[in-house]
């Protein structure tokens, strides 16, 4: 990641943004970063989650009703929405000014804009999908994760204390540690859907925990990070 004069595509966890109030500590962090970082050169995409906005929902309207997996869908794509056009707001300044939903629209921004601003798009896969096909689009063979754990785990840490850190991982070995299959209420480090195409087009991605963004400081400078690599 040493050269600036790069685009640099970062999915920003919905749990960062929206933990469970929006957390504007995080957000006022993430901008300081992301313009300095503008300053020397570098041009993001960053893709918002939906976060804990996104779950209210769900499970609000399946307290009323039975919902089809695309009904969920629908109302996570619409948090990611939400939590975009938050991010929009404040990146205002230097941000580019339509939120991105089809991954295609990306190519047609300006070179002027150093920061564009991205949600969900159609039913069937996370904003993970869309940060690897927005990577594509633009060429990146990188893309940054932010989540608010550490690493990827063998498991999930939370209810299974075996649980390995992972700190380097092969798509291979990642894909086979994940269900095959995309549904709305999925609890991956990164959508099975997305894990694929990056696989198929050999683009990395970088696991790191957001509420620490000296990590990602770190990986940007091509310096030692703390995190998981998946790769080919």
């Amino acid at each position: 990641m040493q050269n600036t004069n790069t685009t640099i595509v970062i999915s920003v966890g919905g749990s960062l943004i929206v933990p469970d109030q929006i957390d504007t500590d995080f957000l006022t962090n993430l901008k300081t970063l992301i313009t300095k970082e503008v300053d020397a050169g570098r041009r993001f995409i960053l893709i918002a989650g939906g976060g804990k906005i996104c779950r209210r929902y769900q499970d609000a309207a399946r307290a009323v009703t039975t919902l089809t997996d695309d009904d969920l869908d629908w109302l996570g794509i619409h948090a990611t929405h939400l939590n975009g056009h938050l991010l929009r707001t404040i990146f205002r300044d230097i941000a580019y000014h339509i939120m991105i939903k089809n991954p295609d629209e990306v190519v047609d921004v300006p070179e002027r804009y150093k920061v564009i601003i991205a949600g969900g798009y159609r039913p069937g896969a996370s904003t993970d999908l869309r940060a690897i096909q927005i990577a594509e689009r633009v060429g990146a063979k990188n893309v940054i994760n932010l989540s608010n754990v550490d690493y990827v785990y063998t498991a999930d840490p939370r209810k299974d204390e075996t649980a390995q850190k992972i700190e380097d991982i092969t798509w291979t070995d990642f894909r086979a540690l994940i269900p095959a299959e995309w549904n709305p209420g999925l609890n991956s480090p990164f959508d099975p859907v997305a894990a694929k195409v990056a696989e198929e087009k050999g683009i990395e991605v970088a696991q790191i925990n957001g509420q620490k963004l000296s990590y990602l400081e770190d990986y940007l400078a091509d310096k030692p990070f703390v995190g998981t690599r998946m790769h080919n």
